[in-house]
């Protein structure tokens, strides 16, 4: 995973978050199945099957949401390496300096006069 692209890496992650996501809206489904079939009155369970639905249906459509968008990260990361890589890199070439002769010290005048 240390060499792979970061474009599938946001994939794997984004599954293992929607299964996650899944998981949990089924247990809380089953449970709110599971008081219904103990509730006493007709209303109650009713209204604990409409709670159950509701759920998986408000879970599946954050899924589905999260799903797009993690897509829409990755192909966007995957598109800007793609434009990065076909990009052709421009080398300045640095002029080089022109080298001024070094000024004459007096010691070094001194030295010609003798």
């Amino acid at each position: 995973m240390a060499d792979a692209d970061l474009d599938v890496v946001i994939r794997q992650l984004a599954r293992q978050l929607h299964t996650g996501l899944m998981t949990r809206a089924k247990e809380r489904r089953d449970r709110f199945n599971g008081l219904a079939a103990k509730a006493k009155g007709k209303e109650t369970a009713d209204r604990f099957k409409m709670m159950a639905k509701a759920t998986m249906e408000q879970a599946t459509a954050a899924a589905k949401r999260l799903q797009m968008s993690a897509d829409n990260v990755a192909d966007s990361y995957a598109r800007s390496m793609r434009i990065a890589a076909s990009t052709p890199v421009v080398v300045k070439v640095e002029k080089k300096a022109k080298e001024k002769p070094e000024k004459k010290t007096k010691k070094a005048k001194a030295k010609k006069a003798k």
